[in-house]
């Protein structure tokens, strides 16, 4: 029998391993995650509880700083009111109060300014601290170091080395001016190391850049007082106008912010002056009331800080009242334990124990430019330039100055160059108004 053929094997196919997870793992990885979420949870609740409560003076400084940032406009309130319990911003708010009432009764006084004698020669002694070797220099040269004593002496002299055309009309005449936003300032510094952008020898004027961490500003030291006054808007009582058109008004080289005005819902014209006015011997307004402070301009050509309460100096040319003051008789009345140390665009008034006017406009709102500062910061700038009264006034994007036909500062809010509308403006008119 002839045998059959094999056939051929069937190879069987490999079994399929199922692969069965533990349970008992898979619980412990969902704990694992729930436990690291919780503990992220706490971490975070401590943080906020250590951010809302603590009094490490580091942290208490900025909480404060952040809740009157906040709270002192309308539109941005709810920063602070939504994440912080209303007792602990009670508690600061309640701290600013105390502040402006603790300078009810400190009002200017002045008292006589003695200038300082050479006990060498018996002479003046020059104010300008770099002007120490006057050999060689012409009267009016010595006149403009002893006029603007604020400028360093060795970087003016460099610079007209440079720029030989500064001096064509020479040194009472000198008219440098690189003040617009669009320029990058001088090369000239001052006294206490700031950037020069403009010297107006004729208007006996001086534009300075204001910087530091986190803040860029404006300051323009006017050194004839009697060119000062406090000018309304054409339309006050209805709507108001920005400082540089009031400039342009009253012949004016240099306008800033002046009185503050009803600004509910934060889209007020300007047109209602907020506390009691005077321009030009004119009365607007109502005073103010407990713990705030009026400037007045008076025929001695010296300003006054007194309580805004109290009755109008016979001898008030020009007054408005705000708060807080800043410094009286030469002392600094605010601290960083007073309040008002929230980060603002700002805009502040003073004058030196020379007579000088001091305007001082910090940006603010800028991230990329100036956040602003606090008025304690404010006050100290200004006593470095020998400021012997000074007050705050609206800030915020009210904070604007004009300088010959131009804004020189960046306003808060960037769709409103010139800033907003405004009841009155300090004004600083040309010598040949």
């Amino acid at each position: 029998m002839e045998e059959s053929p094999a056939r051929p094997r069937r190879e069987r196919p490999a079994p399929v391993k199922t692969v069965r997870r533990k349970k008992g793992k898979k619980r412990k990885s969902f704990g694992q995650r729930l436990g690291r979420l919780v503990v992220v949870l706490a971490l975070l609740f401590a943080m906020y509880l250590t951010a809302v409560f603590s009094n490490i003076p580091f942290i208490a400084k900025w909480r404060t700083i952040y809740i009157q940032t906040a709270m002192a406009t309308m539109r941005h309130q709810w920063l602070a009111t939504a994440f912080i319990p209303h007792s602990v911003i009670d508690k600061v708010m309640a701290d600013v109060a105390a502040s402006r009432e603790a300078q009810i009764g400190v009002n200017s006084q002045w008292g006589d300014q003695e200038e300082e004698i050479d006990p060498d020669t018996g002479e003046r002694k020059h104010r300008n601290p770099t002007l120490t070797d006057t050999k060689g220099m012409t009267q009016a040269e010595i006149d403009f170091f002893d006029l603007f004593w604020e400028i360093d002496v060795d970087s003016m002299l460099e610079y007209v080395h440079r720029t030989p055309a500064a001096l064509s009309d020479g040194w009472e005449n000198i008219n440098i001016n690189h003040s617009a936003l669009s320029d990058n300032g001088t090369t000239i510094r001052t006294v206490q190391d700031e950037q020069v952008l403009a010297i107006n020898a004729k208007e006996q004027v001086l534009i300075i850049r204001m910087s530091g961490s986190g803040y860029r500003g404006i300051m323009a030291v006017c050194k004839d007082p009697s060119r000062l006054s406090l000018q309304a808007a054409r339309s006050i009582g209805s709507v108001g106008e920005v400082v540089g058109d009031i400039a342009q008004d009253h012949n004016g080289l240099i306008a800033m912010t002046g009185s503050g005005f009803i600004d509910e819902g934060g889209v007020g014209n300007g047109g209602t002056i907020v506390g009691y006015a005077m321009c030009n011997g004119m009365s607007y307004g109502e005073h103010l009331y407990y713990g705030y402070k009026r400037l007045e301009l008076r025929q001695d050509n010296r300003m006054y800080i007194v309580d805004a309460w109290d009755e109008v100096h016979p001898d008030t040319t020009d007054c408005m009242e705000f708060s807080p003051a800043m410094i009286i008789d030469g002392k600094i009345v605010v601290d960083s334990t007073s309040g008002f140390t929230d980060l603002q665009p700002r805009a502040c008034m003073g004058q030196s124990k020379y007579g000088e006017v001091i305007m001082l406009l910090i940006e603010g709102r800028l991230p990329t430019i100036s956040l602003g500062l606090g008025v304690p910061e404010c006050a100290r700038i200004m006593s470095r330039h020998e400021c012997w009264q000074a007050m705050n006034l609206d800030g915020g994007t009210s904070a604007m100055i004009w300088y010959d036909g131009e804004y020189i500062m960046k306003s808060s809010n960037p769709v409103l160059e010139a800033g907003r509308t405004l009841p009155n403006a300090f004004v600083y008119a040309k010598a040949d108004g």
